[in-house]
């Protein structure tokens, strides 16, 4: 039977509340004015899903819901992959689009299904539901982030780089800081719902953390060096140097304009800069060694290694034969041959081809686009006392990867080294996203972060999170300051160097599990 007006109306009505809600949760992450995450609109926006599932009368529908509420929320926080496809790339707009929506969608699947199964195994109580609801949440999460080699941009968790939710990332990651935030959030949803008895358990509970957050928010507080040993400094700060080129992303590889531009201006600030650590952004040299001046890396090379100075650049590296890396080279005084990095995380359709997919890169003018992987957890680069680890544009994304080079406490970096180019989208947001993913691992394992880019955002990250200096993006610059390494193993890292996300996804699959088979007693009348 056909519903009737009023009930369509309804059912317009909740899907365009859950579209504004994946907006707001996609604001959350970096709001268009300033950049900054807010942490609270997060909770918010999340929270209104939570509402929209506990009022959802079958699970289909629930589904529906979590489906509209993830592919607005994607769509809406990397749209500017529009750009990189089609300005730079010149992909037809209508394709772009089509683009940029079917991977919103695809992704958008797993919070559809995750829906389904928090209002098919729902649970009765108070703070049951809001348990199944943040792993459930999880889940999709987790398997955003890894299945078919993952793209975890704008998880949850980002929004919470500050507020009183940023001591929890040295325990247990964006993902179990987003689990956290969905179980806050389902309590949000439900309060007037509630009886007094569950208020008052809720209080409790909210109350608890409260006080926790509160106990944390002092980041040097007596409690948290007991509980866990605290990343120590490393003896001496040295200064660094980070370039900033500016050039515009459809000339950077045109030989006739950007290739000449890059490479005289990147010479010329690798050679005058006076700090201890210079470095240059992905691709900074944006072409392979053996296409460069014959003399352009030996006379980098000589500067280098005569003097109290080393280098981190980003170039390409590779033949014909072996194949092509995105690399970062170190220049180090006395020191042959180079330090090499070479990016293990690769972006599909940018760096590498996924299988069947060949026809759709070869509409677009992407250069470099087939690049091999590099190892996991590839050596740092030891210079002035410190161990310098770099990664290569979304690199830092996975924090499960970054870990993995701290299952030797003796050679775990101390200091991250972020190299990207962000110029392939524009003026865009996806700059201050980015500013949000480099925090999140400076919370998770407190080690401060350099960042070097094109076009922005060319910063100094403490190891609390917290930005001490940057660039103002889209300006062609050097950002000098001086950074202090840290040793030691936070929490996070502790496990995350053995397990992975493993864990997580054991809670939170145990969860559903446990909520699945509790319908089942019930539903049976054991």
């Amino acid at each position: 039977m056909a519903l009737s007006l009023p009930g369509r109306a309804a059912i317009w009505l909740r899907a365009a509340v859950m579209a504004a809600a994946g907006l707001a949760q996609a604001l959350s992450i970096a709001w268009p004015i300033g950049g900054k995450p807010l942490w609270w609109l997060q909770i918010v926006s999340l929270a209104l899903l939570a509402h929209g599932l506990r009022a959802s009368e079958t699970p289909r529908r629930a589904a529906a819901l979590g489906f509209v509420f993830a592919t607005s929320w994607l769509a809406a926080t990397f749209w500017w992959l529009f750009i990189s496809m089609h300005t730079y790339g010149g992909l037809p707009a209508p394709l772009a689009v089509l683009a940029v929506l079917g991977l919103a969608a695809f992704l958008g699947s797993y919070y559809a299904l995750a829906a389904w199964a928090f209002t098919r195994f729902k649970p009765s109580g108070a703070l049951a539901p809001a348990l199944l609801f943040a792993a459930c949440w999880t889940l999709a999460e987790l398997a955003r982030g890894s299945l078919f080699t993952g793209f975890p941009w704008g998880a949850g968790g980002y929004a919470h780089v500050d507020g009183p939710l940023s001591v929890l990332p040295r325990w247990l990651g964006v993902y179990g800081t987003g689990a956290v935030a969905a179980a806050l959030a389902y309590g949000l949803a439900g309060l007037r719902a509630v009886h007094l008895r569950q208020a008052r358990t809720w209080a409790l509970a909210l109350g608890g953390a409260a006080l926790l957050a509160g106990l944390f928010w002092q980041r040097d507080c007596a409690l948290r060096a007991c509980l866990a040993q605290a990343p120590a400094a490393q003896p001496g700060a040295i200064s660094v140097a980070l370039l900033q080129g500016n050039i515009p992303q459809d000339e950077k590889f045109e030989p006739g304009s950007g290739v000449p531009l890059a490479l005289e201006w990147y010479s010329s600030a690798l050679r005058s800069a006076d700090a201890q650590l210079v470095v240059a952004p992905e691709t900074a040299i944006p072409l392979l060694p053996q296409q460069l001046p014959l003399d352009y890396m030996q006379l980098l090379q000589q500067h280098f290694s005569q003097g109290p100075q080393a280098a981190l650049i980003g170039i390409p590296l590779g033949n014909p034969v072996e194949g092509y890396a995105n690399a970062v080279i170190g220049l180090l005084p006395g020191q042959a041959p180079v330090y090499r990095y070479d990016k293990h995380h690769l972006v599909p359709f940018g760096e590498f081809i996924p299988p069947l997919f060949r026809w759709f890169t070869e509409m677009m003018n992407i250069p470099l686009g087939d690049f091999n992987r590099g190892g996991l957890a590839q050596a740092s680069m030891d210079w002035a006392g410190q161990r310098l680890a770099p990664n290569i544009c979304y690199e830092d994304l996975f924090g499960e990867e970054i870990g993995l080079r701290f299952r030797d406490p003796a050679t775990a970096p101390t200091i991250f080294v972020n190299v990207s180019n962000i110029g392939w989208f524009g003026d865009s947001v996806a700059i201050d996203q980015h500013l949000a993913i480099s925090r999140m691992r400076s919370l998770e394992f407190e080690r401060p972060m350099l960042r070097a880019t094109n076009t922005g955002a060319t910063v100094i990250i403490d190891h609390h999170g917290a930005v001490t200096q940057a660039l103002a993006p889209h300006v062609r610059g050097v950002l000098t300051g001086s950074v202090q390494g840290r040793d030691g193993i936070t929490p996070f890292a502790g496990w995350v160097r053995w397990a992975g996300q493993l864990p997580l996804w054991l809670l939170a699959a145990l969860a559903v599990a446990y909520a699945a088979w509790r319908q089942r007693t019930v539903s049976q009348g054991k």
